[in-house]
């Protein structure tokens, strides 16, 4: 598999804010890890998704079961190496181009 990029966001629990699904009520954060390629093209898009990170566009808050929790929100990750696009995975040779059109 080579060298791999492999970001790791910690969020932890907090209250919501105006536009959440419930604010100021408190939420359940998570550990949340996805993979990049360890090339030019993954440390572009490594550099794309810290800036998206960094304007909240990351995660979202979602309400399940009656409780609020943190999730990845609508920029796709590969949250594994193996199982192709069809499990968050790789292969999937135009993931690369495919966030990068999201970003």
């Amino acid at each position: 598999r080579g060298k791999a990029l492999q970001p790791l966001f910690k969020m932890s629990y907090s209250c919501s804010k105006a536009g959440d699904p419930r604010p100021g009520h408190p939420y359940k954060g998570g550990n949340f890890c996805a993979f990049l390629p360890d090339n030019e093209e993954g440390l572009k898009t490594a550099k794309m998704l810290k800036k998206a990170f960094e304007c909240g566009l990351t995660f979202q808050i979602k309400s399940c079961n009656g409780e609020e929790r943190v999730t990845w929100g609508l920029i796709p990750h590969k949250t594994s190496w193996d199982g192709g696009k069809a499990r968050n995975g790789y292969p999937d040779p135009q993931y690369l181009h495919e966030v990068g059109t999201v970003l």
